[in-house]
């Protein structure tokens, strides 16, 4: 069963998503697995995930992203699909290499459903990872196409948010 690729997809319109991926990457981290976790729509260097990946034993972090994708009119938008067109580039490299035990692909519903990426590629991507590798999908609003291929899906409800009472992000909480 091991030599048996596993998906996983953490969805919803709850907290958590990312933060279940990287408690994914700390266990891995953990059994001495090699880690790669690409952001595609994050770009802040200085959140405390990209900190501990630095002292992570086994586990890299790259943020592909750009920050906030502004709508598809805005001229800065061909800047964000070319942006997430790199971080793919750079996921299919990962997944099918053989190098990686785990590789998260944060935010990358986020990135489809926002029209940096195509649905179809990523699934392809997928599909051409390595033997035994897991992949972690998050974001939002995950589709139909990648819901079909995991083998887990967890959708994360917000039943109460903290920002819903005007609180601002927090420091190793959100970020």
């Amino acid at each position: 069963m091991k030599d048996k690729k596993r998906i996983l997809l953490f969805t919803g319109d709850g907290k958590g998503k990312t933060t279940a991926a990287l408690g994914t990457a700390l266990r891995a981290s953990g059994h001495g697995m090699k880690t790669l976790v690409i952001q595609f729509v994050k770009a802040d260097p200085t959140t405390g995930e990209v900190a501990a990946c630095r002292h992570l034993p086994g586990c890299e972090i790259v943020q592909t992203g750009r920050g906030f994708v502004p709508d598809r009119t805005d001229p800065a938008f061909p800047e964000h699909v070319m942006a997430a067109a790199e971080g793919l580039k750079l996921a299919a490299q990962a997944l099918s290499s053989g190098g990686y035990d785990l590789v998260v692909l944060d935010e990358i519903c986020t990135a489809i459903g926002k029209g940096l990426l195509d649905e179809g590629q990523v699934i392809e991507a997928v599909r051409k990872g390595a033997p035994g590798i897991c992949v972690v999908m998050t974001g939002r609003n995950a589709t139909a196409g990648l819901i079909s291929i995991a083998d887990t899906v967890t959708d994360m409800r917000m039943v109460k948010h903290g920002f819903q009472e005007g609180r601002e992000g927090q420091e190793g909480v959100e970020y």
